[in-house]
């Protein structure tokens, strides 16, 4: 299943997500679970969406929706590795997302090449 989600979605490499996050209007979703936010640290600027509540955070539709969440936004996802967030990039096309992506790699790949880190509390 992820590999085929690759297939389909846009996979970005660390360097071209840290490019991205330049601008302003780019949303970058850490689908990961608060227990790995907390034992390994988050991305700055990423918006803690866990995967369990993605799909009801960003429907439109949902009465859960959240605002930063908008099918017209450059949005980026990353998980631990990669697979979750192909595999959320891949259903948030489904909803109508016209320009998802994710971090091939995820949060550790990003870590391997030195990017910033912070706490999980901020």
């Amino acid at each position: 299943m992820v590999a085929e989600a690759k297939k389909r979605v846009q996979n970005l490499t660390v360097d071209e997500t840290a490019r991205e996050l330049e601008s302003a209007d780019v949303l970058l979703v850490d689908i990961r679970e608060p227990g790995e936010r907390a034992q390994t640290g988050v991305i700055p600027g990423a918006v803690e969406a866990p995967r369990g509540m993605l799909e009801f955070w960003a429907d439109p539709t949902s009465p859960y929706h959240r605002e930063e969440f908008r099918p017209d936004r450059r949005v980026i996802l990353h998980c631990a590795s990669g697979g979750r967030s192909a595999l959320a990039a891949a259903m948030l096309q489904e909803l109508g997302y016209t320009d998802a992506a994710h971090l091939d790699g995820g949060i550790n790949a990003w870590k391997e090449q030195g990017k910033p880190i912070e706490d999980a509390a901020g």
